[in-house]
């Protein structure tokens, strides 16, 4: 959000494969980051190849490593409870509850 995306953008990203607010570059991307973090999911072959035409291979590279990045986050946070600090408040997105 610092960078600039309107929160009506954000709050589309459940939508991203229907919504017109992106570009076939970032679906490609989101898609990627849906794969990469849902267990069960693979990257084939195929998307792979519409990653590389929309990112070049550094960018492919970065933004597999980004993803990774936030996975690993996510998951190091919860093992560790770590909560949200309130940096990224969006209006509209209730906090999940405490699954203790």
């Amino acid at each position: 959000m610092q960078a600039g995306a309107p929160v009506e953008k954000i709050q589309e990203v459940p939508r991203f494969r229907e919504s017109p607010r992106f570009s076939e570059r970032e679906r490609v991307a989101l898609e990627l980051a849906e794969r990469m973090t849902v267990t069960g999911e693979k990257v084939t072959d195929e998307l792979f190849a519409r990653v590389r035409r929309h990112f070049s291979e550094a960018e492919t590279v970065e933004l597999a490593a980004a993803i990774a990045l936030e996975n690993f986050r996510s998951k190091f946070n919860v093992a560790l409870g770590v909560e949200a600090q309130g940096f990224c408040v969006l209006p509209g997105f209730a906090s999940a509850p405490d699954p203790r």
